[in-house]
């Protein structure tokens, strides 16, 4: 989708700006289970290497730390400016690094690497060599392999950029959110334009496959004014993709955020944000691909959603489906076939899990039949804007318009907005369902039906 202008009403604004999942998995995590423990996990992982045909690997590796806190965050990260810290946590990983390459078949080929965090580069050059040497040595990588990382720009150092082109990563996952100083300040994430710029550069001259940059809109203070400015500078940068997130407001799960709570836009301003961001990167020429990804019209993401084989995981959209992804380090999330499966959250408990000589599974879930179809329903329409009704009976042996007989009268109501068109054949996503593709893919998500006691998601625009 290039080129986009979109107008929304303030009443189609109210009516689909509610809670709702990014659906980086189905059923989401709130659905998943405490009773899923680590000989659950261990059984999975066996089983996982007798499926024929055999499936690749997709490895997420957490690192958490970070020197400082901004105030927007919402991932699980650890606040320390004493890098010592490290010592113990990576003493750890390596001990799940260990456990898992000795249930996996490591034969399989590792498509797919990335460290996210947190701060990856919060580790020395040396480090950063070690702990990916520890793992290329216990694991067969494709030799076409895409090796990804997460820089700050504020703390990454060329020594650092250097050591991770020469180990063999391609890609790089780079953090500025916004370039406006007014902004920055409230959010307590000052990075000047030319600091970023520079460690841009430094990437480009050391030939890295390509370079994400990650927005955030609707953050304190922000105007479409003001965040048209920043997406100008980044167009300027060039990158390869870029991922504008959504800012989630949830203070109920992250104290930081109510330092600024009235200052966030809300409602059409925050609309009117998210429209000037939209408007500037397609008119520049990047492809929409849907809900907060663009990527330039050469770049595999868009191939891989016009024939699509486009795929959405934990770290959004991916080439890589049909890969099992083993999560490493606390907090991080495995998905693997028909099942879900989450490391401890706190560091405290991760430690004491493997110090235990145990897995350090938190949490999972098995997924049952319903569960199976509604995902590959919702992945598809996230992934693709286009369901294929044809296509699911003959996957999973249903009638469609009579298993989804509710939905399907849900999503007559989406037709009448402008959210989706509906033929005997398809369900296609319109362009300004792609804005609300949380929505669509709401409505075929039955967990939602259950009533919730707190709130769970934050808005999906």
């Amino acid at each position: 989708m290039r080129g986009v202008t979109l107008t929304v009403t303030p009443e189609i604004l109210d009516r689909y700006n509610v809670a709702g999942p990014r659906y980086t998995s189905y059923p989401t995590a709130p659905e998943w289970l405490d009773s899923f423990g680590p000989s659950d996990y261990e059984q999975v992982l066996q089983q996982s290497n007798e499926e024929h045909p055999i499936r690749p690997l997709s490895i997420y590796m957490h690192l958490p730390f970070c020197d400082r806190l901004c105030l927007f965050c919402g991932c699980n990260v650890v606040i320390n400016k004493n890098h010592g810290v490290l010592i113990p946590y990576l003493a750890k990983l390596k001990w799940e690094i260990d456990q898992i390459s000795r249930r996996i078949d490591t034969s399989r080929p590792v498509v797919q690497f990335h460290w996210g965090g947190g701060t990856p580069t919060y580790l020395s050059a040396a480090q950063l060599e070690d702990l990916f040497c520890y793992a290329r040595e216990r694991f067969t990588f494709a030799a076409d392999a895409e090796i990804g990382i997460e820089v700050d720009p504020r703390t990454t150092k060329e020594d650092q950029l250097k050591t991770l082109r020469r180990l063999g990563f391609n890609r790089i996952s780079m953090g500025i959110q916004d370039f406006n100083p007014e902004v920055q300040k409230r959010v307590r994430r000052i990075q000047p334009y030319e600091e970023s710029k520079e460690i841009f550069d430094a990437c480009r001259s050391l030939s890295f496959e390509s370079i994400n940059i990650d927005l955030i809109y609707g953050l304190p203070l922000q105007t479409p004014e003001s965040f048209l400015d920043t997406v100008q500078k980044v167009i300027g940068l060039a990158p390869d993709r870029v991922a504008m997130f959504s800012y989630a407001h949830v203070p109920w799960l992250k104290k930081q955020q109510g330092s600024f709570a009235k200052l966030v836009p809300q409602g059409m301003a925050k609309y009117n944000i998210f429209r000037a961001g939209i408007e500037g990167f397609t008119q520049a020429g990047y492809v929409y691909i849907g809900m907060d990804h663009f990527a330039r019209p050469d770049d595999e993401l868009c191939q891989a959603q016009e024939n699509r084989t486009l795929h959405r995981n934990f770290q959004g959209y991916t080439t890589k489906a049909g890969a099992d992804l083993l999560g490493l380090g606390v907090s991080s999330i495995s998905g693997i076939d028909r099942i879900y499966a989450q490391n401890q959250r706190d560091l405290k408990d991760y430690y004491a899990a493997c110090e235990g000589n145990s897995l350090p599974t938190m949490r999972g879930i098995r997924l049952n039949e319903d569960d199976v179809i509604r995902r590959a329903v919702i992945s598809r329409l996230l992934c693709h804007c286009v369901l294929h009704k044809r296509e699911i009976e003959s996957e999973f042996d249903l009638r469609f318009d009579e298993y989804f007989a509710d939905e399907m009268l849900r999503l007559e109501s989406l037709q009448k907005d402008g959210l989706v068109n509906l033929s005997p054949e398809l369900v296609s996503v319109t362009q300004l369902g792609r804005i609300f593709i949380r929505n669509v893919g709401m409505v075929f998500d039955r967990y939602l039906q259950k009533p919730k006691t707190k709130p769970l998601f934050s808005k999906t625009l």
